[in-house]
């Protein structure tokens, strides 16, 4: 554990760049600058929670030196059992803020706080894979309606026997990113399909990518590099789906990436869909050299641009499911598909915080 010195050195500045910061969030001509007030707000947001951290640190240290001399000092027996109880307290909590305010001095993901773009395939296993990643949606959308989030299909495409060879949603809300970063990678499923006669358990698999949100100013897509094609929509929405020219897709010259909408009922609408889309898919490819660079250095918890890493095995037969990056296994399938994952998303920040103190401590 650091010394106090080390914390309240390190923190010594960042009062007056509070205050700073304060000011200029202020100015019309920040307010504005659209790019520079979030960056500053975000920013502003980091300090107080930094500075209201330190202070309540500072006052602990302060009557851990008072007690300290309480009991050096005072004759009077009751008063100094009090200071040697509250001294107790005291060090019990100290480590645990030290910790917290390391935490906050290193620099989290700035992609944290952002929207995220949820993306669910199908993989190793046909007819089978398809239903898991319908499982996996509704775990999903389950999860977050647990955290107050909204969910928004953008599009997807069905499997024979129902669930979806593909499936890609929108989740919008407080810090999504930060919590869904962690659902990238494989997910395996170990149980008998429905179109197993001889009871044999088969293992399938779906691939989950989870991507930040780009904000518009964030990846600047020029309407020159974009090829627009419309068609009719499919799947259940009622006659006039099928009819009508409404569906989206969007092909991005320069990379070749291609997105589709096809959940809204206007056209307009599908396009800013795609176009929310495209903007993250792009961002995404600078973002994901991001995720590479920590991975090189440290490890850590969110998938690198392998999508191939196996992150998590759901076993029917046993009702478990294990994470295989923290070896975490649970003996709760049906409350986990239930959207219980809040447990594994816990555990997957612990670890990722162990790592990356233990990087800043080096």
């Amino acid at each position: 554990m650091g010394q106090p010195f080390d914390i309240l050195a390190r923190t010594a500045g960042l009062r007056e760049r509070f205050e700073e910061v304060q000011l200029l969030i202020t100015d019309p001509n920040v307010i504005s600058d659209q790019k520079r007030f979030m960056r500053l707000s975000k920013e502003y947001k980091e300090l107080d929670l930094i500075n209201r951290k330190t202070e309540e640190y500072r006052v602990l240290l302060a009557n851990q030196a008072e007690a300290q001399q309480i009991i050096r000092e005072e004759s009077d027996d009751e008063l100094r059992h009090m200071a040697e109880d509250e001294l107790e307290t005291i060090r019990e909590k100290l480590p645990a803020i030290e910790e917290e305010i390391k935490l906050l001095l290193i620099p989290a993901d700035p992609e944290d706080d952002k929207d995220a773009i949820v993306e669910i395939r199908g993989g190793t296993g046909g007819d089978e894979a398809a239903l898991f990643a319908g499982d996996l949606y509704k775990m999903y959308t389950k999860y977050c309606e647990g955290q107050g989030w909204r969910c928004s299909v953008s599009s997807y495409s069905e499997g024979s026997l129902g669930g979806f060879k593909e499936i890609v949603f929108k989740v919008e809300g407080d810090g999504v990113y930060g919590k869904l970063k962690y659902e990238s990678g494989v997910h395996r499923v170990q149980r008998v399909p429905a179109t197993e006669t001889q009871g044999r358990v088969h293992t399938s698999a779906a691939t989950v990518a989870v991507l930040p949100q780009a904000d518009e100013f964030d990846v600047e897509v020029k309407e020159s590099d974009i090829r627009i094609d419309t068609f009719c929509s499919s799947g259940a929405g009622g006659q006039s789906v099928n009819t009508t020219y409404s569906a989206v897709r969007l092909t991005h010259i320069p990379t070749g990436i291609v997105v589709q909408s096809q959940d809204e009922r206007s056209q307009l609408k599908n396009k800013a869909r795609a176009m929310e889309e495209l903007r993250t898919r792009i961002y995404n490819m600078e973002y994901q050299k991001y995720i590479d660079e920590i991975s090189s250095k440290r490890k850590t918890m969110v998938s690198t641009g392998d999508r191939s890493a196996k992150i998590r095995t759901y076993n029917f037969p046993q009702g478990r499911v294990t994470d295989h990056r923290i070896g975490l296994t649970v003996y709760q399938l049906d409350d986990v598909l239930n959207g219980n994952i809040q447990q594994f998303i816990d555990a997957l920040i612990v670890a990722e915080n162990a790592e990356r103190l233990a990087s800043a401590e080096m």
